[in-house]
């Protein structure tokens, strides 16, 4: 298949996991139904932004969130890219995307392997290093359509992950990601054009709608930009979705046109995968 729909599921987050859970069972179910093929949902859509949610909302793979996203995969037919989880192992807790295939099966797990610690002067303060641990996989998957590689919010900073996902043929990147009111009017569009012009790939970025009662208040903006680094798609603040067809053979011809990825001096200079 040469084009897929892709569905952007920009959500409140609400400080019930279960209704938050629910919401995105919802959502799937709906977009599935305006033909989808791939749902994807915002970071930590099942669980406040905040240090204090995260260990207490925190569950081990197969629990209540792994699994409702599961059998809404399985129940619709579609992929789904479940924003994050907070993941908990062995006492240790991770910031964790997994991806259902359309049978509901697991098709790739990532653990955000940057972790977000600003400290900015009039700005910004966060440290997700204070509950997190890091997660040390690049991650690309197989459909059916193509092979995509999958990061998670701060992660969209450092293009040489970006580059090893391409490398390893990634086509389009998939980031769910919450970029906050400091952080994402400056940076979130720019980053992603900035790595989708990098590799010629689409870059899809989803995050939560804007709430400013709650005590993290995200950018929203969920976005999609094309192999020549333009924005195809894009939301403001508020809940809702949308649903953007992906056109494969524009990364073909955009790769073939301008071969960037042909031209890596490789004799020159390389990056080294280290796990």
């Amino acid at each position: 298949m040469d084009k897929f729909k892709a569905a952007l599921l920009q959500t409140l987050v609400y400080d019930s996991k279960e209704k938050n859970i629910d919401n995105a069972v919802k959502l799937i179910e709906k977009v599935s139904k305006e033909g989808a093929d791939i749902a994807v949902l915002p970071e930590m859509f099942c669980c406040p932004y905040d240090n204090s949610y995260f260990k207490l909302f925190s569950e081990e793979q197969g629990g209540s969130a792994y699994s409702a996203m599961s059998d809404a995969a399985k129940e619709n037919g579609i992929y789904v890219v479940a924003g994050t989880i907070p993941e908990l192992e062995n006492g240790r807790v991770y910031n964790t995307s997994y991806v259902f295939g359309r049978n509901g099966k697991p098709a790739a797990k990532h653990r955000k392997m940057h972790l977000f610690d600003i400290d900015i002067q009039g700005g910004q303060y966060f440290k997700e290093s204070d509950t997190f641990t890091p997660g040390k996989d690049v991650t690309v998957f197989d459909t059916e359509f193509c092979k995509i590689g999958l990061a998670v919010c701060y992660d969209i900073r450092f293009p040489e992950l970006s580059r090893l996902m391409a490398a390893e043929g990634a086509e389009v990147i998939v980031v769910p990601g919450a970029f906050n009111m400091t952080t994402g009017p400056a940076h979130w569009e720019l980053h992603f054009r900035a790595r989708a012009l990098d590799n010629q790939c689409y870059t899809i970025g989803v995050a939560p709608a804007r709430d400013m009662e709650a005590s993290y208040h995200s950018y929203g903006n969920s976005i999609i930009a094309s192999p020549w680094g333009s924005v195809i798609s894009r939301m403001d603040e508020k809940e809702g979705y949308i649903i953007q067809e992906i056109d494969l053979d524009y990364v073909k011809k955009v790769r073939n046109e301008l071969p960037l990825l042909k031209h890596v001096r490789k004799d020159i200079y390389s990056l080294n995968k280290i796990l």
